[in-house]
């Protein structure tokens, strides 16, 4: 009695096309025409990184803020403002309301009604503050207020914004 091997493959797929016989000793899974594609400078496995090659992690970079438009503006306006602070401050300096008895004035400028102080050897001195009253004066009771002071000639009302007074003055 001659045995026979059992059949290869499966016996209950009897009446089955069978799929191409891969020649022995080559991997049906391998890379070829069929298969996943290997990746680009990646040897080894499909998919996969080469094991063993470091990859330095990036140090995150740090956000660079740009200045736009508005905040450069905003800046500018700022600088001009603090300017025109510090330059009304250093101007307000010689101005008439800082005047004390015994300065002179002279007319900050022809078409301004303003005062400023001044050195009384100048020879643009005006007038020689004899008395400096506080509070609101018109031309009615200014002029009235200083015709009680011996030698004045004149006077100079400050009234508004800021502090009020009248400045008595006679000759330089």
């Amino acid at each position: 009695m001659t045995t026979q091997p059992p059949p290869q493959g499966n016996p209950f797929a009897q009446n089955q096309p069978q799929a191409p016989q891969q020649p022995q000793g080559q991997n049906p899974y391998a890379q070829g025409q069929q298969g996943f594609p290997q990746q680009a400078g990646q040897p080894g496995q499909p998919g996969f990184p080469q094991q063993g090659v470091p990859y330095a992690p990036v140090p995150p970079q740090p956000a660079r803020r740009k200045m736009s438009f508005k905040t450069i503006k905003n800046i500018v306006i700022a600088v001009v403002v603090v300017g025109v602070a510090v330059g009304g401050y250093i101007a307000s300096r010689d101005d008439a309301d800082q005047a004390g008895v015994g300065d002179c004035l002279k007319s900050a400028s022809s078409s301004s009604d303003r005062m400023e102080v001044v050195d009384c050897s100048a020879t643009d001195a005006e007038g020689k503050v004899l008395s400096k009253v506080k509070g609101h004066f018109t031309s009615v009771t200014a002029e009235t207020e200083c015709r009680k002071v011996d030698g004045a000639t004149g006077f100079y009302a400050e009234t508004g914004d800021g502090e009020e007074f009248l400045l008595c003055l006679g000759d330089v």
